[in-house]
This record gives C-alpha cells, structure tokens and sequence, in this order.
C-alpha cells in the first residue's frame, strides 16, 4: 500500500533553518550602519565566521558591487550546501568576490577585514574562558587597523531555563528547545526541532552544547583579547506594542525581560 511521503521526510533543514533564524537583511543593515557611522565610511570586506550556508555572506555580495565576502566554517557538509544552494545563486561576478574557507575560525589568518561577524550566538560553542579568548585575539587580529567585530548574545531569566518556544514560520512550526542546564557551569544543551501541518517531525535537526555567557563575561574576555571599546547595542521598545521596535542603540542598562537579543561591537 502506498504511504504518502511525509513533510518531514523531503524538508531540508539548512533551508528551514535559514528561513526561521536568519534575518540576514535586518542584520546586515545594523551591521553596515553601524560602521559607516564609525568609520565615516562604507565597508568593502566581511568576513563571516562560523558561516554555515554563507546565507549572510552572500547577501553581503548582493548588496553593492565593490562588497567582497569569507565565510569561515569548520563543518565540511553545511559548506558544501551553501556552496550549491547560496553561492549557486550568485551571478559570475558577484562569485568572484566570495570565498568560503574551511578553517578554525579562533586560528585561521585571512586577508584584514572591514567587519568580522560572529552571529547566532555561535562563539557559545567555546565553553572555556580561555578557548573564547584566543577566538577573540584571532578575530582582532584579522581586522584591518580601523575594522569592527559585530557579535550578538541573548539572556534574560528564561534564557537558563529548560522549556521549548514554538514558533509559526511560514508552513511549518519553529521548535526552539532549552533541554538542560547546568548552573554550575552555565553548559547547556540545546536543540531545533521543525514540526509540520500534517503531524509529521524533524526532531533534533540540529542540537547545540554550548555555555550561556553573560554580557559582562563577554565584554571582560573582548577587553581582554585588546579590543580598546566594546559597546552594547540594545534594542529600543515600540510603545504601542511594547515589543522590540528593531532599533538598536548603544545603551549601558538594559531591561530585565525574560528574553533579550542584543548586539555587541568591539573595535581595537
């Protein structure tokens, strides 16, 4: 008898996840803003570790003809997906202008960039102290005299505990799942899960071990790899919804929400 494929079966989950945590346009518009207003000047070479699909590296490359992208990534099977998904859709010369590296991103020596992005919360995965220093003093060290480190980092009082946050996207259902906690520690283990309209699962499409860092922790280890500034920008609230209004701005007090995103920039 013939069974009817199920949606969790033919998904691929490089693309969901591209379409449930990647906001590539929003990043890159705070992340490009955000330099010209320091540097007086438009930014020419990104380098994006911890790439994954290289979705944001070549969204860089699309935006304006004199951008130049490097996607850094340890994980042979995600580089090769964005290299036939992402990087497939570029035209010839936008392609010229991108290369993905299959590196470790804390020991890797690349030509000095404009920006270097760590995003996604991907330097979590150092879960010592002195692991997320050396990335730090690699990244400052791949930065031209006048580049800028953009990361992001997220907390709040739920940010430890373990639950599951479902969200709707667009014909399936986001699962962010906060499975252990160790206070000790501060480890934690986390996973996506997508959930589909007929019933059908994609469990543990990707799972994470990684250290919840605080932002003091962050900006201490960023100082001490010899970045001379290090600014927290924090989102502003729409007072009509009370919700994120998307702006973000360089702030030294924060609100006690039970979740928050924010950007950190590091400048040497």
């Amino acid at each position: 008898m013939f069974r009817a494929q199920k949606q969790a079966d033919s998904a691929d989950r490089y693309e969901l996840y591209q379409l449930a945590v990647q906001d590539v346009g929003a990043e890159l518009g705070f992340v490009s803003d955000t330099y010209k207003n320091l540097r007086g000047r438009d930014a020419t070479l990104l380098r994006e570790d911890f790439c994954g699909t290289a979705n944001t590296a070549c969204h860089w490359v699309r935006l304006a003809g004199h951008h130049q992208a490097i996607g850094v990534d340890l994980d042979e099977e995600v580089l090769a997906w964005g290299e036939e998904n992402n990087l497939a859709q570029l035209d010839e010369e936008e392609a010229q202008r991108i290369e993905l590296l299959r590196a470790d991103v804390a020991a890797i020596r690349t030509q000095p960039a404009d920006i270097i992005l760590a995003m996604n919360f991907s330097y979590y995965l150092f879960l010592e102290r002195a692991d997320l220093l050396a990335y730090f003093k690699n990244a400052l060290a791949g930065l031209e005299a006048e580049g800028v480190f953009f990361l992001d980092a997220y907390g709040g009082y739920e940010a430890p505990m373990e639950i599951q946050e479902p969200r709707e996207c667009d014909g399936f259902t986001y699962i962010w799942d906060q499975a252990s906690f160790n206070p000790i520690n501060s480890l934690m283990d986390c996973n996506i899960h997508f959930e589909f309209s007929d019933g059908s699962r994609m469990d543990k499409a990707f799972s994470y071990c990684w250290r919840l860092w605080t932002l003091p922790e962050i900006r201490e280890v960023l100082s001490e790899a010899g970045f001379g500034q290090v600014d927290v920008y924090w989102e502003g609230t729409d007072q009509a919804t009370g919700e994120g209004d998307g702006i973000y701005t360089i702030s030294e007090i924060g609100d006690a929400d039970a979740g928050w995103i924010c950007y950190i920039v590091a400048q040497p």
